[in-house]
């Protein structure tokens, strides 16, 4: 189909692949793996899908392309020592395809020639480890392909995706529209919207398909633009119910403005530079430093508008955030520094005073920002109030990537969803909750 054509025309040996639902892309993939398997002595395809069943279903599927070969095969080269529900052993070849599922630790021992994971969006808490083992086993030169559908901006396959370009892997986006036999009857009353029409301009679809579309739409609600994804934004949809109004964070990452100047290798960013006699607030969400944790996250607001004017992000030693952060606020008129007391902010506040930063916040006496089960809620309620009402103010494209992935957790908390993170909303939190408590105070 026109899927699996494009994808053979432009696939490399590492491959990343984002779809919308049921077009033919895994099966077609297995097969293409399935080929190499019984035509390369050596070789070692392993199938990871999310799930046991998942794992199961799929190689019914890889089974069946043995099942349908000649007798002579089956009998001669092609013939079997093993075949189990997820194992297919070719021993005069010295060749196997075997599938597994994500939490079985399934790459360890192995050498892989072909590794092919599927929904990787599915995968869970362990995918970055499952998948950093399978890679591990993966030959030189040997083929990987990662596919899923979307499951949410956040995760190993969301990750994964984002970072294609730097990691060497082929992006391939495949729409829903690429399935020939996703359209409807429209009718003769049928007339498109506005959205519709302009869809349907960009990409050449018929009255058919954009009827087939409002179809699913209308079934699927919130959750079509994921399962069948029309451009590669969009279906990384939040999951569950996101804390911030999620359209409009959409509008407002679409018009996310650049810095006007990037130091520190991009983790300082700058919109806006300081002005003489302004005052300025920094909220700042303090981390311990190391590569693989959360980030440190400093946000820079003008106090009188509550305006965005710098961010700085990274991964930083304690000692060399609070050196950040004492040049940063000299830089903004010596602004007022709110440092969360929670976790490593009592460190960063020490290397402060050593540095004899004095426009340190307090509460009750005491320096820094304590974010407790009291003032979390309000101060997030608050942050979400100024993003719906000026959204304006807020220029940070990772902020508002972070905000898409802010939801309501199971406990019912607000908080950043699995894989993602929330270190530039809490400081942006932190920041204006400040800017609030000086405002009251005049």
């Amino acid at each position: 189909n026109p899927v699996q054509r494009e994808y053979s025309r432009t696939c490399g040996k590492q491959n990343i692949v984002l779809k919308a639902r049921q077009l033919g892309i895994t099966s077609y993939i297995a097969a293409r793996l399935f080929v190499q398997t019984v035509t390369r002595k050596g070789t070692l395809t392993m199938l990871v899908a999310h799930n046991r069943a998942a794992a199961e279903e799929i190689f019914r599927i890889v089974h069946r392309f043995w099942d349908n070969l000649s007798e002579s095969l089956q009998t001669g080269p092609l013939k079997t020592s093993h075949s189990s529900a997820r194992e297919l052993v070719f021993p005069q070849l010295d060749s196997e395809f075997t599938v597994a599922s994500a939490d079985e630790n399934a790459g360890r021992g192995r050498t892989i020639q072909n590794l092919h994971c599927t929904e990787v969006s599915r995968w869970g808490l362990e995918a970055e480890e499952a998948l950093a083992s399978l890679r591990a086993a993966v030959v030189p030169g040997g083929e990987i392909v990662l596919e899923s559908t979307a499951n949410g901006a956040w995760g190993s396959f969301y990750k994964e995706w984002q970072q294609a370009e730097e990691t060497g892997y082929r992006r391939h986006f495949f729409p829903w529209w690429f399935e020939e036999t996703y359209k409807s009857e429209a009718g003769q009353l049928f007339e498109m919207t506005a959205e519709e029409a302009e869809l349907a301009k960009m990409n050449g679809l018929t009255t058919e398909q954009i009827a087939w579309r409002r179809r699913q739409w209308a079934s699927l609600r919130g959750l079509a633009a994921q399962e069948f994804a029309e451009d590669a934004v969009s279906c990384f949809r939040a999951s569950g119910e996101c804390v911030f109004e999620l359209e409009a964070v959409d509008r407002a990452l679409a018009a996310a403005g650049d810095p006007i100047e990037m130091r520190n290798n991009g983790r300082l960013r700058i919109w806006l530079p300081p002005q003489p006699g302004k005052k300025y607030v920094i909220g700042v969400d303090p981390a311990g430093g190391g590569v693989n944790g959360d980030y440190s996250c400093a946000q820079v607001i003008d106090q009188q508008w509550g305006t965005q004017c710098a961010e700085l992000h990274g991964h930083f030693p304690l000692g060399e955030l609070a050196k950040l952060l004492v040049e940063l606020g000299e830089e903004y008129n010596r602004a007022l520094l709110a440092v969360e007391t929670n976790n490593h902010g009592h460190g960063v506040l020490a290397h402060l005073h050593l540095k004899n930063y004095l426009n340190l916040f307090t509460q009750q006496g005491k320096d820094g920002w304590n974010t407790s089960a009291w003032s979390r809620p309000r101060m997030i309620e608050n942050m979400a109030a100024v993003l719906a009402e000026k959204p304006e103010l807020f220029r940070s494209e990772r902020l508002w990537n972070e905000c898409r992935t802010f939801v309501r957790l199971d406990n019912g908390k607000p908080g950043a969803a699995y894989g993602a993170h929330d270190d530039c909303v809490m400081a942006m939190a932190i920041a204006l909750a400040v800017r609030n408590e000086r405002s009251l105070k005049g």
